[in-house]
C-alpha cells in the first residue's frame, strides 16, 4: 500500500464513493471540488484507490474534513485511522487559533472521529444541508 497526499482522478474517487456507500458525484463537480481541495490523502494498493479522505474551506477561519472512505473489502484494517491521522497531522500543521474544522459523521464512523477529539455540536446547533 502507498499514501498518496493528492486527490484521486474523478472516475477513481466517484468509484470508491459509491462502493463505500456514498452517493455519487457528476464528473465535473468531482473535477472541480478535487482540485480545489486544501489537502487530499489517497491510499493505493498496486494501481487501486482503496481509501481517501480530504479537506476542504478556506483554509483559514474554516476547513471542512470530507469523503473519508475506505473500499469495504478493506474495512476494519485501520485505514480509516492512518487517513484520519493524516488529516489530522495537516491541520495541526495548518490551522489558526480560532479556525473552526467540521465534518459530518456517518454512524459507526462517529466512533472514529470522537478518538480524534471531535464532538457533537448537537443540542447547541445543528448540522444542515441542501443538495442540488
Amino acid at each position: 500500500m502507498k499514501i498518496i497526499y493528492q486527490p484521486p482522478a474523478p472516475s477513481a474517487y466517484n468509484e470508491l464513493r459509491v462502493e463505500g456507500g456514498l452517493s455519487r458525484k457528476s464528473l465535473e463537480a468531482a473535477e472541480i471540488g478535487l482540485s480545489n481541495s486544501l489537502f487530499a490523502v489517497s491510499i493505493y494498493e498496486a494501481n487501486t484507490l482503496i481509501g481517501m479522505g480530504r479537506v476542504v474551506g478556506d483554509g483559514g477561519t474554516v476547513f471542512h474534513v470530507v469523503d473519508i472512505v475506505v473500499k469495504p473489502s478493506y474495512q476494519g484494517r485501520g485505514l480509516g485511522k492512518v487517513i484520519m491521522q493524516e488529516i489530522m497531522d495537516y491541520l495541526d500543521k495548518n490551522t489558526c487559533p480560532g479556525s473552526y474544522v467540521s465534518l459530518i459523521a456517518d454512524e459507526p464512523a462517529n466512533k472514529l472521529y470522537e478518538k480524534f477529539g471531535f464532538q457533537y455540536t448537537y443540542p447547541k446547533s445543528h448540522g444542515m444541508y441542501k443538495m442540488y
